[in-house]
């Protein structure tokens, strides 16, 4: 099996129009049919949503000194607003799940396998 990273992105001020509460009730439940799903088939590892970008404080080292800054790290109109990491047999059935996040949710997922340094086993494995 595999590791993936499936990560939802949001743009500010594109994409979907804001959802009623009705919609909102209803992504949120199909979501959790998906997730209920992913654990049963031992696809599902972890997930999490984000808070907005603006919410973020970099962390970074410049000149020897720890500085922090408020976010978010890139100006973008882009921010990764969640993720699920999943295990899967191959790409066909990380994108599977991914077409049905993003059916539910109707933003875009990227699908990702995760990578192991050369000397370090293959997190993908399942190691």
């Amino acid at each position: 099996m595999t590791r993936y990273l499936l990560s939802v992105h949001s743009g500010a001020g594109e994409g979907r129009a804001p959802m009623t509460q009705e919609e909102m009730q209803e992504s949120h439940r199909q979501l959790r049919a998906i997730e209920s799903e992913m654990a049963a088939s031992g696809a599902w590892v972890f997930s999490g949503r984000l808070h907005d970008a603006d919410t973020a404080t970099v962390v970074r080292v410049s000149g020897g000194e720890v500085l922090t800054t408020d976010g978010p790290f890139v100006e973008s109109k882009e921010h990764l607003g969640g993720f699920y990491i999943i295990e899967a047999d191959d790409l066909d059935a990380a994108l599977s799940w991914a077409a049905k996040v993003t059916a539910a949710i109707h933003t875009p997922i990227e699908v990702r396998p995760f990578a192991a340094f050369a000397d370090e086993p293959d997190p993908g494995l399942g190691a």
